[in-house]
């Protein structure tokens, strides 16, 4: 077999196995409730922690608060996130915030 045979069917077992292993460890022995608590908390750090880079960063420099039209677009997009908890309406808030900001500036 060729090289690149090998590197791809390396690559698939490398990432296969960790995600393959936990789940049938946790089908077979399950979950102490301590942990499904503590993981319900994983999804919104995680998303906490990618919106917070998007809007206070461009590339690898930091925005300056009063010149960051991001975050003030973040303001009724994530208002609507909790109030509606659509994400059609979410999406289509921050795209009309991001509008009128951009028609306004």
């Amino acid at each position: 077999m060729s090289q690149f045979v090998w590197m791809l069917i390396g690559v698939s077992v490398v990432t296969a196995v960790p995600r393959v292993l936990p789940m049938m460890l946790v089908s077979r022995f399950g979950m102490p409730e301590w942990l499904q608590r503590w993981l319900r908390y994983v999804p919104p750090a995680v998303m906490v922690a990618l919106i917070a880079q998007s809007v206070l960063t461009e590339g690898e420099t930091f925005v300056p608060l009063h010149e960051n039209q991001n975050l003030v677009a973040l303001i009724p997009t994530l208002i609507a996130a909790i109030w509606t908890r659509s994400l059609l309406v979410t999406v289509l808030t921050g795209i009309g915030s991001m509008l009128v900001l951009q028609l306004w500036a």
